[in-house]
């Protein structure tokens, strides 16, 4: 899979400009503040319908200008691809794949795959559960649209019961709207679970692998899944709908649900030290940088091609080995990079990007 061309009209510091990459190596040049990352984002827009930056699309258009239009054209092994999304200030925004109009986001995943890397994302090993589960959740639902919609599903059943725990001043009623609400968030939890810890199981077998390259056979990585075990939908679902009701009560004095996938993690240990917590500085980028490059393998293996790989100013935030370590490993991978320089001998297409305004350089 690759990208061969994006078009921006008004979308952040882009009035009208096109870019066509190379199959291999691109690299994004320019100075600080000059839309080297609003390149990457737009992107990786169009890959999961959202920005990376901001929950608002209405600050991804120019200012004083009344939409933004995005547009990819991608090469898969099946055929060409192309998705446009246009956001209007007024109102929601439109995407059309293949110049047909959706009208359901979720059917944007899948289309166009991406692994986006940043250095936000080199935290994610020691930052807060919600990442983590925000990073298996982005994956998982480009290889599932399944899985996208059952997320929905669950936030909204989630949302109803916190709701009733809120709002509830007779624990009795509370108790009888409450039991429809477990029965239905376990049901539909439970598919979430299994689809991760699946993915966990995957991911950790490859990430293994890599970890093993980049630290020279030194550090062994292990990845967990924390929360419900099982290998059916019945048997999570039994043991989800168990502990709701076992937190009841602590539910309702607190005012919201305490257990189910919302509240899972992974557990990530090198050589038998929980890197979360004890790991050093240098460990848990290493970690972040071999869960990425896992990525890259897992897409290859569920889809049969490669997805497009966006790194946005992260050779700057790793040392020189870690940097001649990912560059190796992408050699495969359509790739487009960012930074205020490259100086690493690989063949390379280089834009000069200098405040909205793309040229091409040798």
């Amino acid at each position: 899979m690759i990208i061969k061309r994006l078009e921006l009209q008004n979308f952040r510091n882009y009035e009208h400009q096109a870019i066509e990459f190379s199959p291999n190596l691109n690299v994004l040049i320019g100075k600080n503040a000059q839309g080297k990352t609003n390149l990457v984002e737009a992107i990786n827009f169009c890959c999961i319908g959202k920005s990376h930056r901001t929950s608002k699309d209405k600050e991804l258009i120019s200012f004083d200008r009344e939409n933004a239009r995005i547009k990819v054209f991608a090469q898969r092994s099946a055929g060409e691809k192309t998705v446009e999304i246009v956001i209007p200030r007024q109102s929601k925004k439109i995407v059309r794949i293949n110049n047909m109009s959706i009208l359901r986001i979720g059917e944007l995943f899948g289309n166009i795959n991406s692994v986006f890397f940043s250095p936000e994302d080199l935290k994610l090993v020691k930052e807060s559960p919600i990442d983590r589960r925000r990073f298996i959740d982005i994956d998982i639902s480009q290889l599932s649209k399944v899985y996208f919609y059952n997320l929905l599903r669950y936030e909204k059943i989630l949302a109803q019961r916190n709701k009733l725990l809120k709002n509830s001043f007779d624990n009795t009623q509370a108790m009888r709207g409450l039991d429809v609400w477990n029965e239905q968030l376990a049901q539909v939890g439970a598919k979430i679970i299994l689809a991760r810890i699946h993915f966990i199981e995957h991911l950790s077998k490859l990430s293994k692998k890599q970890h093993y390259l980049i630290t020279d056979n030194q550090e062994e990585l292990t990845l967990t899944y924390t929360g419900i075990q099982g290998s059916s939908v019945d048997e999570i679902y039994r043991q989800l709908f168990t502990n709701l009701e076992k937190s009841t009560e602590k539910d309702l004095q607190l005012g919201y649900t305490t257990v189910g996938p919302h509240r899972d993690d992974i557990k990530i240990v090198c050589n038998d030290i929980d890197i979360r917590s004890f790991g050093s500085q240098g460990q848990q980028r290493t970690v972040a940088l071999s869960l990425k490059l896992a990525e890259l393998e897992i897409f290859k293996d569920e889809c049969g091609e490669y997805p497009i790989l966006l790194l946005d100013d992260v050779l700057s935030e790793l040392d020189n080995k870690r940097c001649e370590k990912l560059l190796d490993s992408i050699s495969k991978v359509q790739t487009i990079l960012t930074g205020t320089s490259f100086d690493f001998d690989r063949p390379v297409t280089r834009f000069l990007i200098d405040n909205g305004h793309i040229d091409s350089i040798l």
